[in-house]
């Protein structure tokens, strides 16, 4: 099958935040600040450096942010300034003994913003995540409803660039930050793969790759864990004029290049979706991830038991069921490579075509959750559990 693939590179830097769940409540208020922009504005003069965060479009949305808590932890992908103007102050004002199980990544991330036509969710996360998992890079995969997500060390741009290069994604006309991939057809000379340190070759092969993945989850004794009667359903906020407009054509990134600083934040988003979410983050939900991105609406993947708090505010298969298996990942070196390819790769391997075909994703900061149907989730504990069992 002939697949379409476009990789793009979002503008600006990103930091991630873990936050363990016995301080969630105690960070809820900064968490709230980050998801509604238009309050961070309010206690600064517009000449300040706070007032003009970066990463906001024109329209005062997020061009990228996931907030998800789950039974592991809290995670926030946020841009970088908001990281350093919000959650910084907020970790500085509590006690030392509190602030420091909060884990504020030291290095930035870049995001791939990844649109594929001809491939179903499993497929692709085993294309977008292999490329760079054989290059040694490591990963966070996010998958939405409408999009893949990939965040990738900045330090490791170059790398990034030649490892997709090299796995046959070419530049896209005069769109420098935008790669294209119709055939997915791997180069056969590894001449431009990015150079291993001595010691550390990059896995040759599939079969090698998971042996080195599951060898890894073992020595850290990482189980596949399913919570009882935690069933998620994936959906999007439900789009309605006059928003779709604003949904479907997003402006840029620079807010600077905006002077009508009358139109609110609100003028742009459904207030009852964003009550609703609030409501759900207020609650201090067993599931609930949420990722808004520039060219999407946003997407939400949820626990069941949340679905009367949104009303009709949401749209997709919310009678649909899906099951997470988590792995606590809090063990592992901060820069491992290969989870999502190699443990997306071994259940596909141990399922057939139809059933991998649902297979998807979510990396958060120190878990990773594979997301499956039920039927599916029981056969991917049968096929973990032997391989994370000493």
């Amino acid at each position: 099958m002939n697949t379409h693939t476009q990789v793009s590179f979002l503008d600006g830097t990103y930091t991630l935040i873990h936050i363990p769940l016995e301080i969630y409540p105690t960070l809820l208020q900064p968490i709230l600040r980050i998801l509604l922009p238009q309050t961070q504005s309010l206690n600064f003069s517009r000449d300040s450096t706070e007032y003009e965060l970066e990463g906001l479009t024109t329209d005062f949305q997020h061009a990228f942010l996931n907030i998800s808590v789950t039974p592991i932890e809290c995670s926030v992908v946020c841009h970088s300034s908001w990281a350093k103007n919000v959650f910084e102050p907020a970790l500085n004002a509590l006690p030392k003994h509190v602030g420091k199980s909060v884990s504020i990544s030291e290095d930035t991330f870049m995001i791939l913003a990844v649109t594929t036509a001809g491939l179903d969710p499993g497929g692709r996360v085993m294309e977008l995540s292999s490329p760079l998992a054989f290059a040694g890079i490591p990963i966070f995969f996010i998958t939405t409803y409408y999009s893949d997500f990939i965040l990738v060390p900045t330090q490791e741009k170059l790398e990034v660039v030649l490892a997709l290069d090299a796995r046959g994604f070419e530049l896209s006309g005069d769109h420098h930050s935008t790669f294209v991939n119709s055939s997915y057809a791997p180069r056969t000379s590894d001449g431009h793969l990015p150079q291993q340190p001595p010691g550390t070759p990059p896995p040759s092969n599939y079969d090698e790759l998971q042996a080195r993945t599951f060898d890894l989850l073992l020595k850290n004794n990482v189980k596949p864990i399913v919570e009882v009667g935690l069933e998620l359903v994936q959906c999007s906020g439900r789009e309605t004029s006059p928003l779709m407009n604003a949904y479907t054509t997003r402006p840029s990134m620079s807010r600077k290049n905006s002077t009508d600083y009358r139109r609110s934040w609100i003028t742009h988003v459904d207030p009852k979706l964003y009550t609703c979410i609030v409501s759900a983050l207020v609650s201090q939900p067993r599931f609930l991830s949420l990722t808004l991105a520039q060219d999407d609406p946003p997407s939400l993947l949820l626990d069941k038991a949340l679905l009367p708090i949104f009303d009709d505010s949401l749209m997709g298969d919310i009678r649909g069921c899906l099951i997470p298996i988590f792995l606590d990942l809090r063990k592992l070196p901060a820069k491992s490579t290969g989870i999502v390819c190699g443990v997306a790769g071994r259940i596909a391997k141990g399922a057939d075509a139809s059933e991998s075909s649902e297979l998807s994703y979510l990396s958060t900061a120190r878990a990773g959750t594979v997301i499956l149907s039920q039927v599916q989730s029981i056969r991917a504990m049968c096929i973990l559990t032997p391989l994370l069992s000493k």
